[in-house]
This record gives structure tokens, sequence and C-alpha cells, in this order.
């Protein structure tokens, strides 16, 4: 007698059943504590021994429930992370390929982002680390912010034009025509 569970006309194998029920439950735990993507799924399943037909066969049950969705993640997770920590495309790209994220649905993630979005993001973090800087040399604030935008995705360019407009505003009368050199964690080229 064929199991509930499986499409009509289709046998399983002997043990395949309850490697799908602790694949499901696995699965449901994860995904319990926060949201997954298929990739971070397949992975945990890996891990716990799970076959990859079996592993394959609950992914797709779980993505055709709408319980794994990696083009949904992908967004919620550029919203949340750009806006709650200021990070540029550049790391969220880097981060969303950390977790699996087909390299079109990350495009398309951070595309919604907007370039005035990351200017904006720039200019607050720049604003907010600004007034803890006071009293140190030009070149030494203008490094340091650099760095701190570095550390979060963010083009040289855009730093130094960011940090070179908030310290104009603020009355810096510093030589800031020379950027300080950084290194970009997120470059392709070592």
């Amino acid at each position: 007698m064929p199991d509930k569970r499986t499409a009509p006309g289709t046998r399983t194998a002997p043990g395949n059943d309850d490697q799908e029920e602790r694949a499901r439950q696995v699965c449901l735990r994860l995904l319990t504590l926060a949201p997954r993507t298929r990739a971070q799924l397949a992975g945990a399943l890996r891990r716990r021994g799970i076959p990859g037909h079996v592993a394959d066969h609950v992914l797709g049950r779980f993505a055709d429930a709408g319980l794994i969705d990696d083009a949904a993640f992908a967004r919620a997770w550029v919203e949340s992370r750009h806006y709650g920590r200021g990070l540029a495309g550049r790391a969220l790209t880097a981060e969303l390929k950390q977790r699996g994220i087909d390299d079109q649905e990350i495009r398309e993630a951070v595309a919604g982002l907007g370039p005035d979005a990351e200017v904006g993001a720039a200019r607050q973090l720049v604003a907010e680390k600004l007034a803890a800087t006071r009293g140190q040399p030009p070149q030494a604030r203008m490094r340091r912010l650099a760095g701190m935008l570095a550390r979060k995705g963010y083009s040289p360019g855009l730093a130094f034009r960011v940090i070179r407009e908030a310290m104009e505003a603020e009355g810096a009368d510093a030589d800031l025509d020379e950027e300080p050199s950084f290194d970009d964690p997120y470059s392709d080229t070592e």
C-alpha cells in the first residue's frame, strides 16, 4: 500500500519514509528558528546524513508549499541588513552568496535598493560616527570613517565623497584633496 505522503503511483524504498520524516523535522525545526535558504537547509540535511535524493524531495515539497523561497529571503535580507546595519550592495551580495542564493536573485534583491539608498545610508553612517572622531587630525578622521564604510561594502569613491561632504559641512578646515588608501574587503582582486 503506498504511503500517503508520496505521489500516487510512486513507490519509496524501504527506510525512505523514516529519512523523509527526519528530513522534514530537521527543516521544520530550522525554519522555526529563522528563515533559511534552500542551500542552508540542504547543507543541514547533508550534515545529518540524509541522502541527497531524499533531501531534494523534501526541499522540493517545502518550496512548493512556499516554506522555502530564496528570492523572498534575499529581498528580506537586503532590506534588513541595509537599513538595520547600513551595509552596501557589495557586502550584501557577499553575504547572500555565502547563504547559497542564486546570482540572479541576488542581483534583483540588491537592485531593489537603488543608488540613492546607498548614498543615504553612507551619509547616515558617517553622520553617526563623525562626532566620535572630533579632536583627531583630519586625515586620521577620514581614514577611520573610510575604514568603517569599507567594512560595510561601500566603494572608496562614494566613501570619500560622503566623508568629504560631511567634514566640510562640519567646518573642518583640512586639506581633504588627498584620499588615504585602504584595503577593500569586498574586492575580487588581492
